[in-house]
């Protein structure tokens, strides 16, 4: 699988989905600071990424129809701290990703 990670998310997130097995770029690398929603939607469709976000904007204004959204519902909690929270959730986000979940909300 290949992630895209949205803005307001640590580009060190990255390296923890490749230690998953998995592909990843950061927003800001791809597309550059300060880029709108509608665009980092569609390049999420266009790369056949999940987009990774804690925006809600995402799955209001952008639901992932041609896209997964994985929504991390995890509030402002430090990057060590994300990528462990993560660490105890990630069979069953993996899973619901394989299964072709358009949207995974995690709390």
């Amino acid at each position: 699988m290949h992630f895209l990670i949205d803005a307001q998310l640590p580009p060190a997130l990255c390296p923890w989905f490749e230690e998953q097995g998995h592909t990843a770029a950061h927003v800001a690398d791809i597309l550059g600071g300060q880029c709108p929603d509608r665009l980092i939607a569609a390049r999420a469709a266009q790369d056949r990424a999940i987009l990774v976000t804690k925006d809600d904007d995402f799955r209001l204004r952008f639901p992932p129809e041609d896209y997964q959204l994985l929504w991390l519902r995890c509030g402002n909690i430090t990057n060590r701290a994300l990528r462990l929270w993560l660490d105890a959730r990630w069979i069953t986000i993996e899973a619901r990703l394989q299964e072709g979940d358009r949207l995974v909300e995690v709390r």
